[in-house]
């Protein structure tokens, strides 16, 4: 029980201010030995990660986290105070997804750029669940704040003026975040309905396409319409984010082309 109670009163002083509240940013005691055999805080993540992707944020508890280790609920709280402890370690956890090493390797920062994209982008489409926290924990964590200082000394090396550096940072990773996390969800959807994204995207059209009401706006949406309906829809996501994200490339070119004008 004191476990369990030690996690209440957690909870509650997260609660009193929330703006501050971290499972990184309590300074708490390393705790070894004692905790049941083969359970440690990485495996309790990783299968927390298993069960986000597959049954979303509703349906995380620590009695079925614990069902699922084939251990007590009381267990987990030698490692983990509550499950918004379990929800931020995941969440950093999953930024292990973007490979800075590789960005760093890469030659110009276009390419930097677009490497970090599409890793960000494939990590929301895998972990659909992230973009429903956002802005709900700070995700301070260590591999989290490693993407961020990525991020950042990738805008700052396009030649931006620093006080643009903000504006283009949130102009691509905004766009890359939406773009994911549609992306992520519409996958979702379709696994949902027991259908494959092509059937369930095709289905959706015909639906649209074939109502009286909408007959007047597709005159203009038709073109586009017509152009997709037979691309599969892998090539759809992949062609239509590289070409967003190109347009945006190019916006930051000009933008340092100007700023070099000046």
């Amino acid at each position: 029980m004191i476990g369990r109670r030690n996690a209440m009163v957690k909870a509650a002083d997260r609660a009193k201010n929330p703006a501050r509240s971290s499972v990184w940013l309590e300074n708490r005691a390393t705790r070894s030995g004692g905790g049941p055999a083969g359970l440690d805080r990485e495996r309790i993540v990783s299968t927390a990660i298993r069960m986000l992707d597959e049954d979303g944020l509703a349906k995380l508890s620590m009695r079925r986290l614990a069902t699922e280790l084939n251990v007590t609920a009381m267990s987990l709280y030698w490692y983990v105070d509550t499950k918004d402890d379990i929800i931020e370690f995941a969440l950093d956890a999953v930024h292990e997804a973007i490979d800075l090493a590789a960005v760093e390797a890469a030659g110009s920062w276009q390419e930097r750029l677009r490497l970090m994209a599409n890793d960000y982008r494939r990590m929301l489409v895998a972990h659909p669940w992230v973009s429903s926290i956002s802005g709900t924990y700070l995700n301070v964590g260590p591999q989290a704040v490693a993407v961020a200082k990525g991020i950042y000394y990738l805008i700052e090396s396009t030649g931006l003026p620093l006080d643009g550096q903000p504006g283009a940072t949130s102009a691509v990773f905004q766009f890359v975040y939406g773009f994911g996390t549609v992306e992520g969800h519409f996958e979702r959807r379709a696994v949902e309905t027991g259908m494959s994204q092509d059937e369930y995207y095709r289905e959706a059209i015909e639906a649209f396409v074939d109502e009286p009401r909408f007959a007047d706006d597709l005159k203009i949406m038709r073109p586009v319409i017509d152009e997709r309906a037979n691309r599969p829809m892998d090539a759809l996501w992949d062609r239509d984010f590289d070409y967003a994200l190109d347009v945006l490339i190019a916006g930051i070119e000009v933008m340092v082309a100007r700023g070099q004008e000046k």
